[in-house]
Formats: structure tokens, sequence, C-alpha cells
């Protein structure tokens, strides 16, 4: 099966925005950028203020990556779903939550934070931000990075259970000791994949006999490769 890369958005301690404005993509170490709502959607959201930073990272980075396709205006919800690879989640609002769960043996437990305490949680909120009614989970593959949430969107549209489809990662940089075990750089990175060949798409993405990701007949071996290869494209 073939299909077609059609935006790519991400947000990395070098920057955040999306393929048509950025001709190089690097994710390293650091401290990520301060995501505002006002760079990414036109109306508010009120519910943004209350987000955790892991989900305000994932809703940036989908944001992105439907502007780049074209597809941040909708006025009818459309089949579109998600797929999100993450390697702690939302571990540190979980851990935040359980503090306030063992005061007062759980008479004060945050409402706010329990709100947040699943990694996909913000998946509901991106389905409001942007008409989405497609398939949406997340995974906690080997890789962080990896192709795994990749080839099962590729299998979903290959199904026909979804129009297009979003897919990639979210990670934020963790506190000790779990940074000791970390093996993702801090940010998040989508693709908007669909079978439709629009002449904006970047590259097409296949399997070959043996079951491995190609990206224009040439292997890949994670995400971050197959937004360098789109950039150079």
């Amino acid at each position: 099966m073939i299909v077609n890369i059609t935006g790519i958005g991400w947000v990395t301690a070098s920057n955040m925005g999306c393929g048509k404005d950025h001709d190089r993509f690097v994710l390293s170490d650091g401290s990520l950028p301060v995501i505002e709502q006002g760079k990414l959607f036109e109306r508010p959201y009120p519910s943004f203020r209350r987000m955790d930073e892991y989900s305000k990272l994932g809703i940036a980075a989908i944001a992105f990556a439907l502007k780049d396709a074209g597809l941040d205006q909708w006025t009818h919800k459309r089949n579109i779903g998600i797929i999100v690879s993450t390697e702690y989640g939302c571990l540190g609002v979980d851990l935040d939550f359980y503090e306030t769960v063992l005061r007062e043996e759980g008479i004060g437990a945050s409402p706010a934070l329990f709100a947040y305490t699943l990694p996909n949680s913000f998946l509901g909120d991106a389905a409001i931000l942007f008409g989405l009614t497609g398939k949406s989970f997340v995974i906690n593959p080997s890789r962080p990075l990896g192709l795994a949430g990749l080839k099962l969107a590729l299998d979903s549209l290959l199904l026909g259970e979804c129009d297009q489809i979003l897919c990639g990662a979210n990670n934020l940089k963790h506190t000790p000791p779990f940074d000791r075990h970390s093996r993702a750089a801090p940010g998040a990175l989508f693709f908007v994949v669909e079978k439709s060949g629009r002449t904006s798409a970047y590259g097409k993405l296949s399997f070959n006999k043996k079951g491995v990701v190609e990206f224009e007949g040439k292997e890949v071996q994670d995400l971050s490769e197959i937004i360098r290869h789109c950039l150079a494209r």
C-alpha cells in the first residue's frame, strides 16, 4: 500500500511550526518553547489554560501538522484519526495528582489534575478543536520515535477506517530519576497521511515485501528521519 504525507508539524527545543515554514528539523535535548494558544487557534479554547504541558505539546504539534496539510479550517466534522507514540506520557501529572490524593486521605484530590492523568486525555481536546471523529489512541512502543505508530496508521488507512490520519510522537523532558532511563529527546512531531494523491504531498510512504517502511522507495528507521527527507524535497 502507498500513502502520501500531506502535512508535518512539530515542537522541539530548537523551534516549532510546520514544514512549509521551515527548511530544517532538529530534535535535541533542551528546554521546550512556551506554547501560547494565540499562535495555534484563531479562537480561544478555554480548556487550553488548564491543560498540562504534555497535552499542550501534543495539541500544538497536531495544530501545525493540520495547518501544513490545509486541514486547519473546518465547518463539518472529519473522519481523521490520531495515533500517538509516547515514552512516559503524562507521568509528571500522575505524580502531581497522587500528591494531592495523599493529602487528607484523598479529600483534597485535584479534579483539574485528574482530567489529564491519562496519556490520551488531550486527544479529546484535539477532536473538539479540529472536528475529528476518527479512531484515536496512544501507544507505548519500545522505541519512542520508532515506526510502530506509523505502521498502525497505514493499516488504518488500508482498512478504510479513516480518510486521513495523524500519527506521531509526544514526549516531555522528564525530571530525575526518570531522565536517567529516557531515550527520547523532548518534543512532539506529527504527520498527516492519506491515500489521496494531492499535489502538495511531501512524498509517498509504503511497505516493501519485507514489511519495512519506505519513503519514496528508501528504507527509513524512525519518524525524525522521515521529516528530514520531507524537508529535503
